[in-house]
């Protein structure tokens, strides 16, 4: 780990800049901006979490918006009772428990069946809810927080939720674990004749990808008045995700991030009509017919292609004799910026 940071410094540098800057954001513009990168942070946290297991477990979940339900209500009913970071760690840990109950039954399914009862997870659950807060006369709860300057916190908070799902899910994905999860999606039968123990590792990681989901639904409702099981148990957060990340590519550890932050804009741009569904769909159709990997892989390509080093040599005049005019070492500069185009397009 702290070969690799030396040997890309320059990147850790760039990356810690970055970090930097964002953590600055709120004191630096609107509010509506800051509302923009909570979305963004907290979708980009929630499909990083779902890639870390069903991208690399090829386990198709649908069970976003129950986790996500879950972190909501449990931090509703402690919050309290508790100070704010420990309710949060308490819907995290409601989150974690849950998946591992549910987990150690169901994750023997596999294919459609996974899907279907994970779909019907979150309906199950939103029923229950109900029930019990009909009876109980609890059917809307009231969040009340003493924080100043609330958006300000939830970001930071989500913010670096995000990072270090982020961070994780590539250190884990160099890890014995993460070459474990890539095995079982591959092929479980071999994996387990390997002697990888497939059960405790499914469990485990989809327990802790559901931890970070109900994290996220936690923090992102201390800007809401009020919840009830409407809102927390949205089935829109699985599909979403589920786009997010097949959108981005969940093979590479940050291929969902970026699939997160463009749902996020063009939903940004077509919020409050219904051309927002439309583009959904239109996303479904162009990850399966046009880019089966996501976005990921084709990004990786272009950057492989891409020779910034021979591209400076060229604009500086390397290959040129001295004391030759700037005006013909502009010129090849641009047709060699052409060309690199070029090749980017045949990609």
């Amino acid at each position: 780990m702290l070969e690799w940071a030396f040997r890309y410094r320059w990147l850790c540098g760039v990356s810690s800049l970055g970090a930097i800057a964002l953590a600055l954001l709120p004191f630096a513009t609107s509010t509506y901006v800051v509302q923009l990168f909570i979305s963004i942070c907290a979708n980009v946290a929630l499909a990083t979490a779902w890639a870390f297991f069903s991208g690399t477990t090829r386990y198709i979940s649908l069970a976003t918006a129950a986790f996500f339900g879950v972190g909501i209500y449990t931090l509703a009913i402690v919050h309290v009772h508790l100070p704010l970071p420990l309710a949060l760690l308490a819907a995290a840990f409601a989150g974690f428990l849950v998946a591992l109950v549910v987990g150690l039954s169901t994750l023997r399914l596999r294919g459609v069946y996974f899907v279907v009862f994970t779909f019907g997870l979150t309906e199950l659950i939103h029923q229950l809810i109900n029930w019990w807060a009909v009876k109980n006369r609890a059917v809307t709860r009231y969040i009340f927080t003493d924080i100043s300057h609330i958006e300000v916190y939830i970001y930071e908070t989500l913010l670096v939720i995000a990072l270090l799902t982020v961070a994780a899910s590539w250190y884990v994905s160099r890890t014995r674990l993460g070459y474990a999860l890539r095995a079982i999606g591959e092929d479980e039968t071999v994996a387990r004749h390997t002697g990888i123990d497939t059960t405790s590792v499914k469990v485990f990681c989809f327990a802790a990808s559901a931890a970070v989901m109900a994290l996220v639904g936690a923090v992102t409702t201390l800007q809401q008045p009020y919840i009830d099981a409407s809102i927390a148990f949205n089935n829109a957060w699985s599909f979403e995700v589920l786009i997010a990340a097949l959108l981005g590519g969940p093979g590479r550890p940050w291929g969902p991030a970026v699939g997160a932050i463009l749902l996020v804009l063009l939903k940004d741009q077509l919020a409050g009509s219904l051309y927002f569904g439309i583009a959904l769909g239109l996303c479904f159709v162009v990850i399966v017919y046009l880019l089966p990997g996501g976005l990921a892989p084709l990004i990786e390509r272009c950057h492989q292609g891409f020779d910034a080093t021979a591209m400076l040599r060229v604009l500086r005049g390397a290959k040129l004799p001295d004391g030759s005019p700037w005006p013909r070492r502009l010129k090849l500069g641009l047709k060699a910026v052409i060309a690199r185009l070029n090749a980017f397009w045949r990609l």
